[in-house]
Parts: C-alpha cells; structure tokens; sequence
C-alpha cells in the first residue's frame, strides 16, 4: 500500500460520505490508496464511517477508540492512525471537510522528495480565513508565531504553519515512541521531536459543513502545556519541580526553628521534608509525568507509597549527614539542609523515572505495515 489517509472523527458523520467521495474522486479508483477513520464519537458516525465502506470507492477502514483507549485527544487519534496505517506515506486531515480533499494526492506527490509534506495556511497563497471567528484566526497565528519562535532550527526554519492538522508523512521517518501525543497539535509535536526535511504547498482553509469546533480553552492550556514539555523535557520540569520543594522544605524549617518555637533543627527538617516531599508528589502528578500518570495498571494509590517510601528512606540517609555538616562543619542548618537537597536530586530523579512512572508500553507503538495495535478496535 502506497498511501493510507488518516483522518479523525469525532461526532461528525454528515461529513463521512462526502469526504470519501471526493477522495475517491481526487485520487481515482485505486487500491494503492486506503482511507482510515480513527473515530472517537459519541453518536453515530462509526455507521457513516461503515456506510462509506460498503460504497467501494477506496478502500476504507475504521478503527474505533472505546472511552479508555482515548488517549491524547484528537494528537493521540492521528497517532494511532499512523501507527494503524498500511501506507508508507500517510495523509492527516480533519474530517469536517475544511481542509480540501483535492489537495490530498498533491501532498502525497510533494512529499516523495521530502519527510514531510505540509499544507500550509500561510505561505504564498494560502488562507485561513476559514477559522469560525477573528479571536480564532488571531489565537492561531500566535500560537503559530510562538511554535516558530520558541523552535527555530527544527520548525521555525522548515515550517510556516505547525499547527496544521493537513500533511503528509513519511511512515518511516517518524518515531511514534518519541511523540507524547496531548490536545490538538501533532504535527508540532512531530517536527519539534525529530529533524525533518519540509516542503510545504498553499491551501485555503475552509468553511465547516457540520459538526462542530472542537477547539476551547482547554485545547489552549494543553497547548501551553505542550510547548513547555516540548521545550524544557521531563528532568527540567523535575528540576523545577524539585527547586520549589526545596524552597518550601527551606521555608518551613526556616519558620520552625524561629526561636519562639522551641523546635530542634533535626525535628525542623522531618517536618520540611514530609511537607516538601507531599507537594512534590502532587505537583509531578500534574506537570512532570501527567502522561505516565493516567497508565491505569500503575494507579496513583502505588505511586504515592512508593514515592514517600524512597523520599523517606532517602530524607533518613540525608539526615545523619546534615547532622554531620551542621556539628562537624559547623555549617548553618539551612546552608546544610540546602546542600543535602542538591546532592540528592539526581537520585532522586532516577528512582522517580524508572520506578515510580515507570516507562509502561505506549497508547501507540511504531508497527510494521498492516499491524494494528492489539488495544485499538478495528471494524471491517
């Protein structure tokens, strides 16, 4: 199979029919080209999507994601499409029919002397003024602007548009074990994680025939949320994490060896640490490892105990030592308390890594041709 067409659904079976006929026209009959509906709905688009299948125009597949297998919204369904995909190119569009299925076969063209293809909204002649609304249009080309900005060698050098949803890709250019899918935005998520050769094509963006944006002000944090994960990496957002619990474990032991409260320095740092060591656990819950987090056969009851267990085991093996700076050195309790916290944090962040979130096998998994993971459903 030459090339598979992805496109993701959600609640939009009005479009199905309509999509796939203009495919099968744009393409011809052929059966080098398969279209594959990766569909989160809630209604009845799965029976649209199986309607298109019996009008054998193109081969079409469905692969529909069950409530626990929606992982990484509308991202982690185009990943899932690629990995599903039996082309060694693969088309990504939107099902709502705004992006132009007649473009489609010249993406695929373009794309042969290139990793990646992109319709872009802005280059030469392209457009968005398909976008529902002037707060869309200028939330887009910040969005954009920053993506470029913040990314210049691998995307702002390459790409005018990242935040497209329309392209083509070279199946084995990417490493879907490298992309952490969230929200809407993949195909930044795929050159800001790998080192692409772009060509991009104009393409006015169009108006949606039915259903309905499914862009809020969530899509908005997750997207922050992503450009930070995205440019800082998992033991930055640790390292940050860990610098505003060692600021808080300080306060505290600051506050409680304040003379009027009669407390040791020892007792001071239990306290700071079993403090510190709770707000770390919570706040890496939701910024550090929140992908890892959701992986059900690893529920947050064991996180939690394995995380204070180590902290607590590791807080006993400092103390002796801030014993030590504090009566052998003759180091302030704070300076030593200080210097204890830095020296642990690479341990730390190793025993949190591999044994608190353990690596578990991925929503999506890169697969040899025809493959589709065993967790997804498909539907002939």
């Amino acid at each position: 199979m030459d090339t598979t067409v992805v496109i993701p659904t959600y609640n939009e079976g009005a479009n199905v029919g309509v999509l796939v006929s203009r495919l099968a026209e744009a393409f011809g009959i052929t059966n080098d080209v398969e279209v594959l509906f990766v569909d989160d709905s809630t209604d009845d688009t799965s029976d649209h999507i199986k309607a298109a299948m019996a009008l054998d125009l193109l081969p079409v597949r469905l692969l529909h994601r069950s409530p626990p297998e929606r992982i990484g919204g509308l991202a982690g369904a185009v990943a899932a499409g690629i990995a599903a995909a039996s082309g060694d190119y693969v088309i990504v569009m939107d099902g709502d029919l705004q992006h132009p299925p007649e473009l489609a076969p010249e993406l695929r063209r373009i794309a042969t002397d290139a990793d990646l293809a992109v319709a872009s909204r802005y280059c030469s002649s392209g457009d968005a003024s398909g976008l529902s609304s002037s707060w869309r249009r200028a939330v887009s080309s910040g969005s954009t602007l920053l993506a470029r900005t913040c990314f210049p060698r691998r995307v702002g050098r390459v790409c005018t548009d990242p935040m497209t949803g329309f392209f083509c890709i070279r199946r084995s250019a990417v490493q879907l074990d490298r992309l952490r899918p969230r929200g809407f935005k993949i195909l930044l998520e795929i050159l800001a994680r790998h080192d692409l050769k772009v060509i991009e094509t104009p393409f006015v963006f169009g108006e949606r025939l039915a259903g309905v944006s499914k862009a809020s002000w969530r899509n908005g944090l997750q997207f922050l949320y992503q450009m930070a994960s995205l440019r800082m990496g998992v033991m930055s957002r640790f390292a940050a994490v860990g610098a505003l619990g060692t600021v808080v474990n300080l306060l505290v032991m600051g506050v409680l060896l304040i003379p009027g409260f009669g407390i040791s320095y020892v007792v001071a740092a239990v306290v700071a640490a079993e403090l510190s060591i709770l707000q770390n656990f919570l706040l890496q819950e939701r910024f550090v490892f929140r992908d890892l987090a959701q992986e059900p056969s690893n529920p947050r009851y064991r996180r939690l105990w394995q995380h204070f267990a180590f902290n607590n085991a590791e807080a006993l093996v400092r103390l002796p030592i801030l014993v030590f700076l504090v009566e052998g050195l003759g180091l302030i309790p704070l300076v030593a308390q200080a210097a204890t916290l830095t020296l642990a944090f690479v341990f730390r962040f190793m025993f949190v890594s591999k044994f608190v979130y353990r690596t578990m096998p991925a929503p999506v998994l890169p697969l040899a041709p025809n493959a589709i993971p065993s967790n997804l459903k498909e539907s002939a």
